[in-house]
């Protein structure tokens, strides 16, 4: 052995050994995370995920250049890592090498070639990206920006040194001795370079080794310490990412558990290590907030700086909890309240935008409704306008001041009849708090119910023994009143022994379908546009032609991005001769939230722009004389945008029910 296998060996062993600390460090921070969170099953569905995700990199080619850009590095790194470990274990045999593959080695080595020169250009596109264009969401703050350039930087270095380390083998050989090498990049650079065989070529590929494997060394132990860490984590992260339908759903907390001390997460020991994982992943390319409709119309609220705090918290506070500690100012400091204000907490729509573009499978939306149940559920610390909507849900199941007795007035002179009158029929028709209360929306109902009648559907309704299905106080953190509601209609549903719903409003549609789940309540559960949908394509419907109109279809996130329901209000209005349909910018899984969602219905502005607004200015520029919506919220909302333009004269908001009814053949 040589005197630079002897150096290289101490070297290895320092690096894996340093590096091994620093992640048994990671997983020890972790584990201080109290809350429980099975992730272990569906192996097989995990493992495409991580196939599709984190090597097909389908989410971050949703922006092509990005993506792109992406891709080939990460590629890069993947195909590199087989000339990573034939440079070690040339670091302990020098004159090995992956020859003896044959021809096989000829595809690795022209593979190689090919992706290095792809890998130099995605870096240079990423830092023209940065520093050039500064595309506003990659704008970081110094620390970050600085992290960034130096990771880049030293990919550059990798590429480059094993170039020149293949170009300086080529002159100290005079280009022989290398069987079944297949580089012509390296090759034609050769003579720029290395003008003759020399020993000062033998001397420089000695040098471009080392830079090489030095760099490698350097950059896998600088992740654990870098918001780069991702490349370390993303793949695990996405691995245990919840799977659908659980994806978007609220885990229920358990309210009997004697020996909590809190409710939801009021600082990081608080949340589940998967939430943990999560911080570390980020990489703080800001695709979460660019589409975060809070953040769009300048508010506080960032998805990513949430996720980014609560890595700074892990790693302001976690170091100490693991020596176990509990003294210092770290200890007088909490995830919320001084790493996350409320005010940011309170502003999330709950939409899901960030959870969909999130490239590494980061799940922003469980994390900020856990800290919203501690300000509820432990510290009782919530905007004032909130009290009246938790009295109103408490006392009469509504979040407005409605008494429960009116909640079947909606349907008086249509005929239609209670389950307690008669529980023999298909369908139970969930007609939500806004299809009973809410004026504009009973129209809606009406309308639902007069198509189901023309349709021969035999419907009925709970009339008053239908309650709030709990979702607004869920994601205002309010567990409480949320199972309450839950529970008591669970119980009504299986006394009926219900087994079929319809419903109008995405937020009952969700709440019904995915999360009843969580308490003996599994239903067959249908949007009405699906209903619909159906209907007309079997006939049941038969439309008119309308003349000529121009619509624009909202999409409803609680029907889009929780539940994939995107082509069936489109083909409804679609079927309706005359009708002209036209897409919004953001539309299906890239469209804009409405501002309700979340229990924002019953919030006001303290900051920034409105989000219905700034969705309402959208539609209003397709030049539609018709907004089409499919949920009460988003027709409030839609209304209210159409309101403030001052455009009600010439531009409709209207359910799709309410056009298909308008369109029936007589």
């Amino acid at each position: 052995m040589t005197a630079k296998n002897f150096i290289f060996i101490a070297v290895f062993l320092f690096s894996f050994g340093f590096l091994f600390w620093s992640c048994r460090n990671l997983i020890i921070y972790m584990k201080l995370a109290k809350k429980k969170d099975d992730r272990f099953n569906n192996y097989g569905r995990r493992i495409l995920n991580v196939l599709k995700i984190a090597f097909g990199q389908t989410k971050l080619l949703r922006e092509p250049t990005a993506g792109l850009v992406h891709f080939f590095i990460f590629w890069g790194f993947v195909l590199f890592l087989i000339a990573v470990v034939e440079a070690i274990i040339q670091g302990f045999y020098s004159p090995f090498n992956l020859s003896f593959l044959g021809p096989f080695y000829s595809a690795i080595t022209l593979v190689h070639e090919l992706v290095g020169v792809l890998v130099i250009v995605a870096v240079a596109v990423a830092l023209i990206r940065r520093y050039i264009i500064k595309i506003p969401r990659l704008q970081v703050d110094k620390y970050a920006s600085l992290d960034a350039t130096f990771i880049l930087s030293m990919i550059l270095v990798v590429v480059l040194s094993m170039f020149f380390q293949n170009m300086a083998s080529y002159s100290a050989s005079g280009f022989t001795n290398h069987a079944y090498e297949l580089r012509p990049i390296s090759a034609t650079l050769t003579p720029i370079f290395f003008s003759n065989p020399s020993a000062g070529a033998t001397a420089a590929y000695e040098v471009f080794w080392w830079v090489h494997i030095l760099t490698i060394f350097v950059f896998m132990n600088f992740l654990p310490y870098s918001k780069h860490l991702h490349v370390l984590t993303s793949i695990p992260n996405t691995f245990f990412a919840n799977l659908e339908p659980i994806r978007n759903t609220i885990k229920k907390l358990d309210l009997e558990d004697e020996e909590a001390e809190i409710f939801g997460a009021s600082d990081i020991e608080d949340l589940s290590w998967k939430q943990v994982l999560d911080g570390y992943s980020c990489t703080e390319c800001g695709r979460c907030t660019s589409v975060c409709p809070a953040n769009t119309v300048g508010k506080s609220l960032s998805p990513k700086e949430i996720i980014v705090n609560i890595r700074q918290r892990t790693k302001d506070k976690a170091p100490l909890l693991a020596k176990g500690s509990a003294e210092g100012k770290q200890f007088e400091k909490t995830l919320v309240h001084d790493y996350i204000s409320d005010l940011e907490l309170w502003q999330c729509t709950t939409c899901m935008a960030c959870v969909q573009e999130c490239p590494v499978m980061i799940e922003h939306v469980d994390s900020i409704v856990d800290m919203r149940r501690n300000l509820v559920l432990t510290e009782s610390q919530f905007p004032s306008g909130l009290n009246n909507v938790f009295k109103s849900l408490e006392t009469n199941f509504t979040p407005w001041a409605f008494s429960s007795a009116e909640r079947a007035d909606w349907a008086e002179g249509l005929d239609v009849k209670t389950m307690q009158n008669d529980p023999n029929c298909e369908y139970l028709f969930w007609v939500g708090c806004a299809g009973s209360f809410d004026d504009r929306y009973k129209k809606v109902s009406q309308a639902l119910a007069k198509l189901m009648q023309k349709a021969n559907i035999e419907f009925r309704i709970l009339g008053i023994e239908e309650k709030c299905n709990g979702d607004t106080a869920r994601r205002l953190g309010n567990e409480y009143l949320a199972q309450m509601m839950m529970m008591e209609n669970v119980e009504t549903l299986n006394k009926y022994n219900v087994k079929k719903i319809v419903t109008a409003c995405p937020h009952c549609f969700h709440s019904l379908k995915n999360e009843y789940k969580q308490f003996k309540g599994d239903f067959d559960v249908i949007h009405h546009s699906e209903l619909i949908k159906r209907l007309i394509e079997e006939g049941s419907l038969k439309l008119k032609e309308n003349g000529k109109s121009k619509v624009t279809y909202h999409d409803s996130c609680y029907l889009g991005r929780y539940n994939d329901v995107y082509k069936e209000p489109r083909k409804s209005l679609q079927k309706i001769k005359g009708v002209e349909l036209v897409e919004m910018g953001r539309n299906k899984d890239r469209g804009f939230c409405c501002g309700a969602g979340g229990g924002r219905m019953f919030l006001e502005d303290e900051e920034g722009g409105r989000v219905n607004e700034e969705r309402t200015k959208e539609a209003l520029e397709t030049g539609a004389n018709t907004i089409a919506s499919a949920c009460p919220f988003c027709m409030t909302m839609m209304t209210d945008g159409v309101k403030y333009f001052e455009k009600s004269e010439e531009v409709a908001v209207k359910d799709i029910a309410e056009i298909v009814l308008e369109n029936l053949e007589s």
